[in-house]
């Protein structure tokens, strides 16, 4: 039951990675882009700590951790770069 509901998880994660993947590119502004990319990376973290259940292998949330956190500074960054251009 759990594998199910991890299987349903993932394909739902994928849906949304595709919907802000189209976001990102016909986003109308700065802001939206960049609020898909931050969302695209949350996906992408999530599928971390999936594929860390999966395969058993839990370097990969390490691997999570370090990519949320760089992003969580990179949209700091890009917050910061729209602040000084508006």
């Amino acid at each position: 039951m759990a594998d199910l509901l991890f299987i349903i998880a993932g394909g739902i994660a994928t849906v949304a990675g595709l919907l802000m993947l189209i976001r990102l590119f016909i986003g109308p502004t700065l802001a939206d882009r960049i609020t898909a990319l931050d969302s695209m990376t949350i996906v992408a973290v999530s599928f971390f700590a999936f594929l860390a259940h999966a395969l058993g292998r839990f370097i990969y949330l390490d691997v999570a951790l370090v990519y949320a956190l760089i992003s969580f500074v990179g949209v700091i960054v890009l917050a910061r770069y729209i602040e000084r251009r508006l």
